[in-house]
């Protein structure tokens, strides 16, 4: 059986951590995975860019599986065939994509700002830019959005505007905003990013050294030509074993998929533990379902070693909740490393 990994994410970390696999295939951009729960740590100073990688590479070879680096251009569920950028063409018998999702954009975002994803990228243009900007916008106040924003203004020392089309911040979150020196706009969504860069937002326009682009995920626009069925947003619509509706034979898990009986956010915490399913579901046998989790612990980042932490209604925050944060980020990394 040809096995072919698409996508060197949360749940293929897993699959290759756990899976031996004579005759697989992994596609992925680059050689490593960054973990995103330890980005606006980076950002902020508190870990090296070693500390929040995974080696992909070790981990295909210590799980038998070939590497190939490129990207995914096209792929024909029909033929079950994936084409990379530089036309290489791959068969598959059984596939499993796990590629993540693109910004959701608005117009001038992607010629004028720095999109959040992908990461690698992020940090590389970030590195290049953190000791000359002093005015920073950033676009979309979830939860990357936040602690971005947050990260930012105590690293640079950077006046930070965050401008989100919902309504105000929680308490907590807004308080640590306005501690860390961020400009909230809640109810503005942003309709351009102008060259300058120059933010449109509410009728105003304001110009900045650098605007960093979180807002929202967008599916890669080639999974709506490849014939899976997708939902209305064109993301991989998979059943509870993570498989398509459409194409058994295609896994597909993280950002790029939406579980069609019970949809979630698109967001790490459900990718881990994608991972754990995909992993079984990909060794063959019974096939074991994937359920959501109900409530996750949330652990936010507040620039300084300090985070707030959520649970069902609960929140607190502190040093503590930090330090809680970091054994739980450094504890999942390590675990690719043994």
């Amino acid at each position: 059986m040809r096995l072919l990994l698409l996508g060197g994410g949360h749940a293929h970390a897993a699959v290759l951590r756990d899976f031996r696999k004579a005759d697989a295939t992994l596609v992925t951009p680059f050689p490593h995975h960054t973990y995103s729960g330890m980005v606006p740590g980076f950002i902020a100073g508190h870990y090296r860019l070693d500390e929040l990688r995974i080696d992909m590479a070790s981990l295909a070879a210590r799980a038998g599986v070939k590497l190939v680096i490129g990207r995914v251009a096209a792929l024909d569920a029909a033929s079950r065939l994936a084409r990379l950028e530089d036309g290489t063409e791959l068969q598959y018998d059984v596939a499993s994509l796990n590629l993540g999702s693109i910004p959701a954009s608005a117009p001038g975002s992607a010629e004028h700002a720095l999109a959040a994803k992908p990461f690698e990228n992020f940090m590389e243009r970030w590195l290049e830019a953190k000791d000359r900007v002093r005015k920073v916008g950033v676009v979309g106040a979830g939860t990357a959005g936040v602690e971005i924003a947050m990260a930012v203004a105590y690293r640079a020392a950077a006046h930070v505007t965050l401008y989100s089309d919902r309504p105000a911040a929680g308490w907590r979150v807004a308080r640590a905003l306005e501690r860390n020196g961020v400009t909230l706009r809640s109810n503005t969504p942003v309709t351009a990013v102008e060259p300058g860069p120059a933010v449109l937002a509410g009728g105003t326009r304001e110009s900045f050294d650098l605007v960093i682009w979180t807002a929202g995920a967008a599916p890669l626009p080639w999974l709506r030509a490849s014939g899976l069925a997708t939902d209305a947003q064109g993301f991989v619509l998979v059943d509870d074993k993570l498989r398509s509706v459409s194409h058994p034979e295609v896994f597909a898990v993280g950002d790029c998929a939406t579980l069609r009986d019970a949809p979630h956010a698109k967001s790490g915490v459900y990718a881990v533990r994608h991972g754990e399913v995909l992993a079984q579901n990909l060794r063959g046998g019974e096939l074991r379902s994937y359920a959501p989790q109900r409530r996750a612990l949330a652990l936010l980042s507040c620039g300084a070693r300090y985070a707030i932490a959520e649970w069902s209604g609960w929140s607190a925050e502190g040093a503590w909740a930090w330090r809680w944060k970091d054994r739980i980020d450094r504890r999942w990394i390590a675990g690719f490393r043994r």
